[in-house]
């Protein structure tokens, strides 16, 4: 659900092992690219277009699944509205018996302190003060209806999202202590589909390359890689922000990262 730049990647991977794959985008253009990759795809939109029209739509694709990627980024929503642009989903999700679900979540719901954070650092509840973290809460089930891993990436690159441009020509920027943490998009849909082939199910996981250079050493570089100007940053003696630790998921999933080194990977973006 939600076939935009890495759902649409994922999609084809999946289509392209052979599972029969069922795809929803708001975008009508969408439709023909998705069908030429072997997706089923369907038009479904949420928030104020969601009718009976869309329910019956919804649950049909979930009564014939068995797993729901669950992909609808938090700027789909209006601030604070995020988790109630969901609840339709996690309802006819109940509804519908679906027995797997794999939400795709955001290292966003980490402070911005400068320490290493842990997937205990962050609890998804219905009742948390983030807003992602009340979204992935609807999406563990707390009776055992079903069974969902919640997987919580780092800053997306790859190709068409090369980080080169994120800052490119911007000047006297601040926290040029901080660590980056990105992930390629190729070990995105690696790990997401080896959770599906392998059935890891019960467990919340950062994605992230292992590599966090510092902002004030990436994005300059990166720039300069696409022969752009590179942005500067201020002169802090302050410590940046947070490294997200992504040991958890390369400990439990029998998935090898492509991409750890984030300089290397500029080549692949």
């Amino acid at each position: 659900m939600g076939c935009g730049w890495l759902g649409l990647a994922l999609a084809r991977s999946l289509a392209a092992a052979g599972h029969v794959v069922l795809g929803t985008t708001t975008t009508p253009e969408n439709i023909a690219g998705m069908e030429a990759a072997g997706i089923q795809a369907h038009l479904l939109r949420l928030g104020p277009d969601f009718n009976a029209s869309s329910e019956a739509l919804l649950m049909r694709l979930l009564k014939a699944a068995d797993v729901l990627v669950l992909n609808v980024p938090p700027r789909a929503a209006a601030a604070g509205a995020y988790p109630t642009l969901l609840r339709p989903v996690h309802r006819a999700v109940a509804k519908a018996g679906t027995p797997h679900v794999l939400f795709v979540s955001s290292t966003s719901v980490y402070p911005d302190e400068p320490r290493v954070m842990r997937e205990a650092d962050a609890i998804s509840t219905r009742d948390a003060a983030s807003d992602v973290l009340r979204a992935e809460g609807h999406f563990v089930p707390r009776y055992g209806q079903w069974k969902s891993t919640v997987v919580r990436l780092g800053g997306l690159i790859g190709p068409d999202r090369s980080p080169g441009r994120f800052l490119a020509g911007r000047r006297d920027l601040g926290q040029g202590n901080a660590p980056v943490n990105l992930v390629h998009l190729t070990d995105v849909v690696g790990v997401l589909s080896a959770i599906i082939q392998h059935k890891v199910w019960g467990h919340t996981f950062n994605v992230c390359a292992e590599q966090h250079p510092l902002r004030q050493d990436f994005y300059p570089a990166a720039a300069q890689y696409l022969k752009l100007e590179a942005p500067t940053f201020k002169q802090e003696t302050a410590k940046g922000g947070k490294t997200i630790d992504s040991s958890l998921v390369r400990s439990l999933l029998p998935y090898q990262f492509q991409h750890d080194d984030v300089l290397g990977a500029l080549a692949h973006c």
